[in-house]
């Protein structure tokens, strides 16, 4: 356990019963009627926390004295400790979200936080490879030598030879589907569909969608399943399809280090899987994509999530015009 999650917890115990209560129904709806993700629930809890701490500390004895003056209060109080534009944006949406839920259970006597408003979040633009960046990256471990793998990924010779096929269709994927690191270490076996070149994908609130692949992500699939895929499955390989050199299925963490590992072998800038995500959603709109596409693809709730990729292009075609045009 992090310190600041020992912190959050310290926290919970200090407050009056009822209110940890209130804080405990609320997790549990997250995750199990929102269908929320560990990691949000937890985000959302520990905003919660930190509000209604805050609120004691002003004299709220009962959940329904908290008021709009108090989450107004709690969140100046993180703007002058230097909390980021983006961090009081989140966590103004976690006093609204608990703010609705506790007045549809009855805890609150009014929605308080409807009409709290919260800064907008600066976006800064993604980081995206060129394409021939792209293609350099996802050709890596055919063409060089593996660079240094993760302490958990040193393995037998047998399991070492199927790392680089492995590494390989890792790649592909992320950058031929657009899909998150966790989406893809999620995939099943029975989650590729050849002849249609398809994978279903389960996305952020178990949302499904279905994402289409190219050729050569087929024969990297391929060459995973008939050479790799065997020398490294074991007890705990499960139907997963991409595995760790333990057999067990690939974490996104070793997976992050992978794509991070080779981008440094390749000379490209450093690179995460969610920078080929954007790299794909940006080639996709630069070739012609229709902006609905991209954002089903993705898996976006909203559009405007998919709309800062247009910026991204606008940007890389006014460098090129700057660069290549001579009344620039």
């Amino acid at each position: 356990m992090s310190r600041a999650d020992r912190g959050t917890r310290a926290m919970h115990q200090a407050l009056p019963p009822a209110l940890r209560d209130a804080v405990d129904d609320f997790a549990e709806h997250l995750s199990r009627v929102r269908n929320r993700s560990a990691h949000t629930v937890r985000a959302y809890v520990t905003d919660l926390v930190s509000l209604l701490d805050h609120a004691v500390r002003m004299g709220c004895v009962d959940l329904a004295e908290l008021d709009l003056s108090v989450l107004r209060s709690w969140l100046a109080r993180q703007r002058t400790t230097g909390a980021a534009r983006t961090s009081l944006a989140r966590r103004a949406a976690s006093a609204r979200a608990f703010s609705a839920w506790a007045h549809r259970a009855g805890l609150l006597p009014a929605d308080v936080g409807a009409a709290l408003a919260s800064p907008r979040a600066h976006r800064e633009l993604p980081s995206v490879l060129r394409a021939d960046q792209a293609a350099a990256l996802v050709e890596a471990p055919s063409r060089q030598a593996p660079p240094p793998n993760p302490p958990a990924e040193s393995g037998a010779t047998k399991e070492a030879e199927a790392l680089p096929l492995r590494d390989r269709v890792l790649l592909e994927l992320l950058y031929a589907t657009g899909v998150r690191v966790s989406e893809a270490c999620g995939l099943d076996v029975g989650d590729v569909d050849h002849g249609r070149r398809v994978i279903r994908v389960f996305g952020k609130g178990g949302r499904e969608r279905s994402v289409p692949y190219g050729v050569p992500a087929q024969r990297a699939l391929d060459d995973w399943l008939r050479r790799g895929r065997p020398a490294m499955v074991g007890a705990r390989s499960g139907d997963a399809l991409l595995l760790g050199a333990r057999g067990g299925r690939l974490n996104p963490t070793t997976a992050r280090q992978i794509v991070g590992a080779y981008a440094e072998a390749a000379g490209l800038p450093r690179t995460s899987p969610h920078d080929l995500r954007h790299s794909a959603a940006t080639h996709l709109l630069e070739g012609g994509a229709d902006l609905r596409a991209v954002q089903e693809l993705l898996g976006h709730s909203s559009l405007a999530s998919t709309q800062i990729y247009t910026h991204v292009s606008v940007e890389r075609l006014r460098a090129a015009y700057r660069q290549a045009h001579p009344r620039a």
